[in-house]
């Protein structure tokens, strides 16, 4: 199963990479919006719809709204309200995660997947649009991806201290610790090489986008757990479905935006 992971990650990566840097923003967002909408079937099905008709229907709506964000994608108070609101529903998430254990109504889930897709989809297209677009989305997707890396080799070698074994029984504190140690790794990096214009306060950002990335990670897995589910498809060999690879990267990019907003609002 290793050895499959690390294939398919030897595939993904390179492509997602040179699509970041050489494709235009429209193609990108193009490119975002079918993996969106691939998430948005699965997630009809982690919410328990079981007619095709039902699941092409949500997975419709999730593209009606990509298209008439896509007009608004330059609009800074769309981006503004859109980022701030995602900030409030994945802090309401961890709450889900810590307290509540109760189903949840298939409509609730619904629009939960809602606000996990489309502002991750807008924020995505809106920070490589933005002035040295290219190289923050890189780097967050290499912040995102080496904190995932070091937390699982933490977590396996050393966890004993189990996060949320509800939702995510194989999650550890350990785990979160050495995620964070690569978070302020890679941010020392930006600060110095890939983004020195934010300054020491990118540290700030890239540490709080990891931790929310995590929640980002838990709330797919509670949707899963309430399903009856490991995974959410079976598109990655060794990995699973589409919302298993970007569960952490719906969190990341819009809380990743709005602190580089803030930053340059301060500047």
């Amino acid at each position: 199963m290793l050895k499959l992971r690390i294939l398919t990650a030897a595939i993904l990566v390179p492509a997602v990479v040179a699509l970041v840097w050489w494709a235009p923003t429209w193609a990108l967002g193009l490119a975002a919006g079918v993996v969106a909408l691939v998430g948005a079937w699965e997630w009809a099905s982690l919410s328990g719809l079981r007619a095709l008709w039902a699941h092409a229907g949500f997975t419709l709506l999730l593209a009606v709204l990509l298209v008439w964000l896509w007009t608004l994608h330059q609009n800074s108070l769309v981006l503004w309200i859109t980022a701030v609101v995602t900030l409030g529903w994945w802090l309401f998430a961890l709450f889900w995660i810590c307290c509540w254990r109760r189903q949840f109504p298939v409509l609730l889930k619904l629009g939960c997947g809602l606000l996990t897709l489309a502002p991750s989809w807008l924020a995505t297209v809106a920070l490589h649009a933005s002035v040295d677009g290219r190289v923050k989305l890189l780097f967050l997707l290499v912040l995102i991806w080496a904190a995932d890396i070091a937390a699982y080799a933490t977590g396996r070698g050393f966890g004993r201290h189990k996060l949320a074994p509800a939702v995510s029984p194989g999650k550890t504190w350990e785990g979160v610790g050495g995620g964070t140690l690569a978070l302020l790794a890679v941010a020392l990096v930006g600060v110095f090489w890939a983004l020195p214009a934010s300054g020491y306060a990118l540290i700030l950002i890239c540490v709080f986008t990891g931790w929310l990335s995590i929640v980002g990670d838990l709330s797919e897995s509670l949707f899963k757990r309430q399903a009856g589910r490991k995974d959410s498809g079976r598109l990655f060999p060794g990995h699973g479905g589409v919302l298993d690879r970007i569960d952490s990267l719906t969190a990341a990019v819009p809380v990743f935006w709005l602190g580089l907003a803030i930053l340059e609002r301060m500047q």
